[in-house]
């Protein structure tokens, strides 16, 4: 599929049952400061699709403002067919919207297994009755092998690529139907970025949708099969990740730092 730069139709490849996310013309502000300004993306049922960019270009944001974290207006923000341009950071969750930020907060006085303990919800099954993945403690000690000898230990004693598995494992205890995912990647060692692409693997092979911020090519590469590219808080590019890193114009343009 090619990929379509701003200025040109983008068709996405997915028809409407497919559409999880549905985001049309978002904008977003900090205080009176506009940070996004006609975002439009959709990510399908089982996709893994990667917002890129540089510092800056607004991907972090643009996972904020999907999740009502800050102020956001929109002329289409829809979550499997429902509007959801109102709902509060705590509604998008209860619908199975999952939300890993990049600063990886832990509950610091609480043990491993408690902080999953408390991301746990409900049970989920898609609107055609389909169970979706249900995610245990044990299951995510599989998942994330260097977790489960410190179950009992207080977050705030692990190291940063510890507090990031286990900020990612009390997420899906949530058992979302989509997760957005913050530079995974960013300032862990390289065993822990091994982790993070099994563990994105393992969601899409669940049934599980992912839109991610991603800074780092390589990492983005081996995840997602679409990719967006934001500057200065616009859409500059969308379609097949393997089109945009062919092309040495896009790369250099909007990628290099």
């Amino acid at each position: 599929m090619p990929g379509y730069e701003l200025g040109h139709p983008a068709p996405l490849g997915l028809r409407v049952a497919d559409t999880l996310l549905d985001v049309y013309e978002l904008d977003a502000w900090y205080g009176a400061a506009q940070v996004l300004r006609g975002v439009s993306l959709q990510v399908g049922r089982g996709e893994v699709v990667a917002l890129m960019g540089r510092n800056g270009a607004g991907k972090s944001t643009t996972l904020k403002a999907i999740m009502g974290l800050v102020r956001r207006a929109s002329s289409r923000l829809s979550f499997m067919g429902r509007p959801v341009e109102r709902l509060r950071p705590f509604e998008m969750a209860r619908l199975g919207v999952g939300y890993v930020p990049e600063d990886r907060r832990v509950f610091t006085e609480l043990s491993v297994d408690e902080n999953l303990s408390l991301g746990r919800l409900p049970r989920r099954a898609w609107p055609d009755g389909e169970p979706a993945a249900n995610w245990t403690a044990a299951g995510l000690y599989e998942l994330f092998p260097p977790l489960r000898p410190l179950r009992d230990r207080l977050a705030g004693t692990l190291s940063g690529g510890e507090q990031q598995m286990l900020t990612v494992a009390r997420t899906l205890m949530g058992n979302p139907f989509l997760v957005l995912l913050d530079e995974p990647s960013e300032g862990v060692a390289p065993i822990v970025v091994e982790q993070m692409i099994t563990m994105i693997h393992a969601l899409k092979a669940r049934g599980c949708s992912i839109l991610l911020s991603e800074q780092n090519v390589p990492f983005a590469r081996q995840v997602a099969t679409r990719a967006y590219v934001l500057e200065k808080g616009a859409i500059r590019y969308s379609g097949a990740m393997a089109a945009l890193l062919d092309d040495e114009r896009l790369r250099r343009q909007y990628l290099t730092l």
